[in-house]
């Protein structure tokens, strides 16, 4: 019979904060474009560090720890995963272009890929970014993306909440970039 008792909290722990800080990280960053809920941050957070995401940049108006909403979805995240805060997205994206990282733009226009259709290319570092929970990313920078990507929706409803959407990409991104670790192995 299949063992179907729910995990304890010590079969549940990966490693140590120190430990985790030591992991090797993806090449994979998420930009918060002008986020305005402090959950929709915390979440993001807690989703970086469920997939070795390398580092959060909140952007603009986008709430950075330490703040308790933050900290509620959060669980600790913030601590975990390396963040920085920055004014300008744009000036950011444009920055982090230059040092080789390409962008990708979770947004919905009318040359975008569906997100089921990404595959990461080898030793390529990818900036995702997600924006605001009414406007969406900065046009300025999804006319400088790389790509363009989508989630494709059957429903009445056009769009997901920004954490739901950026934990659904980043999970994509992530296995494709897993995949082809092993395929290279």
């Amino acid at each position: 019979m299949m063992d179907r008792r729910k995990k304890d909290i010590v079969e549940l722990t990966n490693c140590s904060l120190s430990q985790y800080r030591s992991l090797e990280k993806l090449p994979v960053a998420l930009m918060a474009d002008n986020v305005r809920s402090m959950y929709n941050v915390g979440a993001m957070l807690r989703t970086c560090d469920a997939f070795k995401v390398s580092a959060m940049i909140m952007c603009g108006i986008t709430g950075v720890p330490p703040h308790p909403e933050i900290s509620k979805t959060a669980l600790g995240a913030e601590e975990s995963v390396s963040w920085r805060h920055v004014d300008d997205a744009v000036a950011e994206a444009e920055r982090m272009r230059s040092e080789g990282w390409r962008i990708c733009v979770l947004e919905q226009t009318h040359n975008s890929v569906p997100l089921q259709d990404f595959e990461s290319e080898p030793d390529e570092r990818y900036l995702l970014v997600v924006g605001n929970e009414v406007k969406g990313v900065d046009q300025r920078i999804v006319d400088m993306a790389d790509i363009v990507l989508e989630i494709p929706q059957a429903g009445v409803k056009h769009s997901l909440n920004v954490s739901v959407s950026a934990g659904i990409a980043l999970w994509q991104m992530c296995r494709w970039m897993l995949a082809s670790r092993q395929d290279q192995r």
